[in-house]
């Protein structure tokens, strides 16, 4: 089986990287020099790892970053980025040598040997999450179906395999879904039973995309993905040092 490592946050979640062996996979592409090839790196998700794709669509002001005091610390100027420097997948990118992941929408952005950052802020499982005003989930899984297109017509089938099987791939997706109701009005969880099937339709739309995603691995290379375990602020916050698990 490849080494294929598939992050996915579910909330808003720690991440946590793992390797097989020591260090990072990588593979050598043709004609890009070894020093320079590494492997892909492609996020999906929200605001918390967004660098940039809402800069790109026709949106509001509440769902772009592209204004002070944005990017400041860092960049010195904003990126369309929802930090006042670097987010994840950019701490991620630099562990991993390699160069920070551009925005799908990005003009400039057509080589993807790199990876390819699709999230949007605003974005959710659910299509109706801020609809019309940021990408959702799976409009982000039909731009990596594109992505995966583009580089089997430039490196075929077989390379193309080796590189995603080599690729890391990390999901943040869950919190504009439980928020976004709550722009629209606060009766929708008066109820225990409302609220529980609300999170069932929110999770049950991650996982219809997991499993399409894994279905998708299976066709791009032989094996199973591996899914690292997600890991929540419930889950994090849930141990007290002095009194143990509450």
């Amino acid at each position: 089986m490849g080494s294929f490592f598939f992050f996915f946050f579910f909330f808003f979640v720690l991440l946590g990287i793992g390797a097989a062996g020591s260090g990072f996979p990588g593979i050598q592409l043709p004609g890009i020099p070894s020093s320079e090839n590494r492997f892909g790196f492609f996020i999906f998700g929200d605001s918390y790892v967004d660098a940039g794709n809402n800069n790109y669509i026709n949106t509001t002001g509440d769902f772009l970053a592209n204004y002070p005091p944005y990017g400041q610390t860092f960049f010195l100027t904003p990126t369309g980025r929802f930090s006042d420097g670097r987010i994840i997948p950019d701490f991620l990118a630099e562990y991993a040598n390699l160069p920070l992941i551009q925005p799908y929408l990005d003009p400039k952005n057509n080589l993807y040997l790199n990876g390819v950052n699709f999230a949007s802020g605003g974005g959710g499982a659910l299509a109706e999450s801020h609809q019309g005003q940021a990408i959702g989930l799976q409009t982000q899984m039909k731009f990596f179906k594109r992505v995966k297109n583009s580089l089997t017509k430039r490196l075929g089938n077989a390379r193309t395999q080796s590189f995603f099987s080599n690729s890391v791939f990390l999901f943040n997706f869950g919190g504009n879904d439980y928020l976004n109701p709550f722009d629209i009005s606060y009766d929708i969880f008066k109820t225990l039973d409302a609220q529980e099937q609300f999170a069932d339709m929110v999770i049950g739309n991650i996982t219809i995309a997991l499993k399409t995603f894994e279905q998708l691995a299976k066709e791009m290379w032989s094996g199973d993905a591996d899914i690292v375990k997600p890991y929540n602020f419930k889950q994090l916050f849930q141990y007290d040092p002095f009194l143990g698990s509450q």
